[in-house]
């Protein structure tokens, strides 16, 4: 039977299989490093079709709980989230202990955190990121890319675009370590004192590309997060670009309810 009818609408087998799948791993029953049961296990335990097995699994895959390489199957995350705070996590007090935001972050949450550099240097600042740091597109920018480690596990990307301007008389922002509190430390050791940090948020599925530098299961959910640095003169001192492993970051903000 290909459907099962609850509530007066027809439920696809598969997406019953997946749900089950699903809250097997979230209750459980199967656990981090588990391999999910390959697809004739399955279809002989639901006595359904290859096809409705393979549509299961583009949902189970779609959750982000399971990793999946060709030929090797599917095996359970050993991947618990970051909690991004938003309201603390670029506190001034952070850089003063000599914490950049990832790495406090991932203190808080009791995960081991590495960044491996990828580039340091100048480039033509794209349309986008022009506009954003007020400056002509093709305008030459330091432009710093990094891939950030959770307990060995790549969860996130950031490429930071800062104003040729700004950092060419900073020289520890062209080094890979820019020193303790990271970079926003540096520019405010130079004199760009922070005044807020504006983020968007948008969330899609990865690219082939960006899961696979990601180390994700095709076409998994990523978050894209873009972050303007704004200093107390109203410039823009950095744009950061971000892609994250949606199922490893959780967000959490304050918003103020008065003026």
């Amino acid at each position: 039977m290909g459907t099962a009818v609850g509530g007066g609408r027809a439920v696809p087998r598969y997406v019953q299989i997946a749900d089950e799948i699903i809250q097997q791993i979230r209750a459980g029953v199967l656990k981090p490093g588990d391999m999910v049961p390959s697809e004739s296990e399955l279809v002989e335990r639901y006595g359904v079709s290859g096809g409705t097995i393979r549509k299961a699994m583009v949902e189970v895959r779609a959750s982000g709980l399971v990793d999946t390489r060709h030929g090797k199957g599917s095996m359970v995350k050993d991947r618990p989230p970051v909690r991004l705070r938003s309201s603390d996590r670029f506190r001034a007090s952070h850089r003063r202990a000599g914490k950049a935001a990832y790495l406090a972050e991932s203190a808080q949450s009791g995960a081991t955190a590495k960044v491996s550099v990828l580039y340091i240097g100048p480039m033509e600042a794209p349309e986008e990121i022009a506009d954003r740091l007020g400056v002509p597109a093709g305008t030459q920018v330091l432009a710093r890319r990094r891939l950030y480690f959770r307990n060995g596990v790549p969860v996130e990307t950031a490429s930071s675009y800062l104003p040729w301007d700004v950092v060419k008389d900073i020289p520890e922002l062209f080094a890979e370590n820019p020193g303790p509190g990271g970079i926003y430390a540096r520019l405010e050791d130079n004199g760009h004192t922070f005044a807020e940090f504006v983020e968007t948020l948008q969330a899609r599925p990865a690219s082939k590309a960006e899961a696979s530098e990601l180390t994700l299961s095709p076409g998994a959910p990523v978050v894209h997060l873009v972050r303007n640095a704004v200093t107390e003169a109203g410039r823009v001192v950095e744009v950061c670009d971000t892609l994250m492993a949606a199922d490893q970051f959780v967000f959490e903000y304050r918003i103020p309810a008065t003026d």
